[in-house]
């Protein structure tokens, strides 16, 4: 029985085993959890004003949620850290963490963190690809809208990156009816970010289209939101908008002022692509001025950058072009290590119906045998009643064996003396018939008289009759013979 109880713990901790291998992987600490989305949340909360920071939130964030087995951390932190990429300028660092994080996010069927990742990568395909741009887009509507999510900040911020596109495009009917669809969703939510980007690209189609008393309006209302929230990249663009309709307008001074505070949130922003937009806006103020040796000076600066950016947008494209293979071949390593996990999953799964069963024969065993002893002690004690039994009955038998004996011995001892008896009887009774004998051939001879001879015969007869009648009580009274 010890040595059963013993299989029965070893069975129990293997399915023990089976149950936690087959679970899956996020089931991680709560604290550290907690710990990881929080450290993402800080990141994202600086993306704007300090993307430096966000990436270094973002690798600390995957260092815990890789070493806790959080997937749903990691892909989080590969998004963010793809954001921060972005806002730097360094676009290929950030098409491949948004590579990696949609793997992941694929790996744990999150639909909201794909539509996420769709959108981000939309942004990257932005100024290289206007139509590469719009499939990300509307693959993530689409995803969207059929998973049937409940995420109005997304919604808006597709809407909000199509108008984009078709700004760019100078669609400019497409890009105000975009603009105004998300516009008009961010109005039911409490985010001031997005709702500065909102208003800030409906100022920037308003100035395309020339109605620059309306973009005037959403763009003044866009800047003192953005400065309240401290949100130095928008405050950057904002000014650099407004500076443009004021050197339509040939209001040079507030033109100056706009650049001014513009490249200082710029500077701040630490954005490339901002700076070299300001350089731009400058040599267009300084040429509308006629300060043709400062314009000079912008433009060479503006020459130098685009030789860079040209090179920059061609090894841009051909690394979104090399990292979308790679993300294709890691589409497929993950559809493999999906498979091979629900290959596991099923042998973990049979591994534990089998030790289920195993436990269930385990159980059947351990009654049936637990029944045997049971009726083993029965029999045991049935046994010991039947040989009570039987040395009872041995006992009796010798008793009655004894008994037999004396009774034997009696009968012998009675036997004898009834023949001894016997023979007494036989000689009592056979003198006095002699005598009669003797007496009737003395009669017949006439030796004596006749009356003689009876009165002889009748006493004679008289022993005889005295003698059968004390055989008679000897044997109906066997202890008057001493028997």
């Amino acid at each position: 029985m010890c040595l059963m109880r013993k299989f029965f713990t070893l069975l129990l901790l293997l399915a023990i085993s089976c149950v936690a291998y087959a679970l899956p992987d996020h089931l991680a600490s709560k604290q550290d959890s907690n710990e990881v989305l929080s450290t993402i949340g800080r990141g994202f909360d600086v993306r704007l004003t300090d993307p430096t920071q966000t990436v270094k939130y973002a690798n600390k964030a995957l260092r815990l949620a890789k070493k806790i087995n959080f997937t749903k951390g990691i892909a989080a932190a590969y998004r963010i850290k793809g954001l921060g990429e972005h806002y730097l300028g360094n676009n290929e660092k950030a098409i491949e963490n948004y590579f990696e994080a949609l793997a992941h996010y694929q790996k744990i069927n999150n639909t909201i963190g794909e539509v996420r990742i769709y959108l981000n990568i939309s942004t990257l395909y932005q100024y290289v690809d206007y139509d590469k741009c719009l499939e990300y887009l509307n693959e993530a509507r689409d995803s969207y809208y059929s998973a049937k999510l409940d995420n109005l900040d997304i919604l808006a911020s597709i809407y909000l990156n199509m108008g984009n596109v078709y700004q760019l495009q100078a669609n400019y009917n497409k890009a105000l009816n975009n603009y105004m669809k998300g516009y008009q969703i961010i109005h039911k939510l409490d985010n001031d970010e997005l709702k500065v980007t909102a208003m800030q690209n409906l100022g920037v189609v308003y100035t395309s289209i020339g109605n620059t008393d309306k973009a005037k309006e959403y763009l003044f209302s866009s800047l003192g939101l953005a400065k309240g929230l401290d949100l130095n990249s928008p405050v950057a663009q904002i000014n650099l908008s407004l500076a443009e309709i004021y050197i339509s307008e040939s209001d040079y001074a507030k033109a100056r002022q706009c650049l001014q505070e513009g490249r200082a949130y710029a500077i701040l922003s630490k954005s490339e692509k901002l700076l070299k937009d300001f350089e731009n806006n400058s040599y267009l103020l300084e040429l509308k001025q006629k300060n043709f040796e400062r314009a000079l000076l912008h433009l060479q600066a503006i020459y130098k950058q685009d030789s860079i950016e040209y090179a920059s947008r061609n090894s841009a494209a051909l690394t979104l072009f090399q990292a979308k293979y790679r993300q294709e071949e890691l589409r497929r390593e993950n559809e493999r290590i999906t498979d091979r996990q629900k290959y596991e999953r099923s042998i973990a799964i049979g591994t534990i119906v089998l030790a289920a069963l195993l436990i269930v024969v385990i159980v059947l065993l351990t009654s049936n045998v637990k029944r045997k002893a049971e009726t083993n002690k029965k029999l045991t004690e049935l046994n010991a009643e039947i040989s009570n039994q039987k040395d009872n009955l041995d006992r009796i038998n010798h008793h009655l064996e004894e008994i037999i004996d004396e009774r034997t011995k009696d009968l012998q001892l009675k036997n004898k003396k009834l023949s001894e008896y016997s023979s007494h009887l036989s000689h009592q009774v056979r003198g006095p018939i002699a005598t009669l004998k003797g007496l009737m051939n003395l009669e017949r001879e006439g030796l004596v008289s006749q009356e003689e001879c009876i009165q002889m015969m009748i006493k004679c007869v008289s022993e005889i009759d005295d003698k059968i009648i004390d055989m008679s009580d000897m044997l109906h009274n066997p202890e008057r013979a001493g028997m």
